[in-house]
């Protein structure tokens, strides 16, 4: 058995188990690991993990909710940062399109709907939730797509090209040109 004291003396045991299981979701599918596997690479007991997670599926909440905060806040910088709609739209699509290409485990936890289950998103989840579907419709009504199923269009294209890049059906530049492109062929007029 590991010792449990010299990974997280100097702070909290649910941050060291968190940032362990993050570290492992960065080469690894979120099926893969398991509370055994955190607590080894926390440098702790093998017991540890239930002090702060309640099961697996605990585990696998807190990735997805930290996963998610991370997306949102990658979009909502892209976003910040565009000096017009049209580029805010780019950005916000770039930005998501990236996430799922370079955090791939990290884009499937967040949208596994027996970790995140649709409708019925956790406490920590469903601000996360709101802000990202705020960002986008937000961008998507000031560019002149009123209604909610253009968003979803929108919205749906962004994720499927991000999922079949991650994939490695195309490139990841593939994947951003296809998203200009028809962005440029959606968005109504000039702006």
């Amino acid at each position: 058995m590991s010792s449990s004291t010299d990974a997280y003396h100097h702070g909290s045991l649910a941050a060291a188990l968190e940032d362990a299981a993050m570290q492992l979701l960065e080469r690894m599918p979120a099926s893969e690991i398991s509370l055994r596997e955190v607590a080894r690479a926390a440098n702790v007991s093998h017991n540890a993990p239930y002090h702060h997670f309640s099961d697996r599926r605990g585990l696998l909440k807190v990735l997805a909710e930290r996963s998610m905060a991370d997306l949102v806040a990658q979009v909502r910088e892209g976003v910040a940062t565009a000096g017009s709609i049209r580029d805010a739209m780019r950005a916000g699509s770039s930005a998501y399109i990236s996430f799922a290409v370079n955090r791939p485990y990290a884009f499937q936890v967040i949208y596994d709907p027996t970790v995140c289950i649709p409708g019925a998103p956790s406490e920590q989840m469903a601000p996360l939730i709101q802000e990202l579907e705020h960002i986008l419709a937000s961008i998507a009504l000031q560019a002149g797509f009123d209604s909610p199923t253009d968003v979803q269009a929108l919205w749906g294209l962004v994720h499927g090209l991000g999922t079949l890049s991650a994939a490695g059906h195309f490139s990841l530049n593939d994947a951003l040109t296809a998203a200009d492109a028809m962005l440029e062929r959606a968005l109504p007029g000039e702006g």
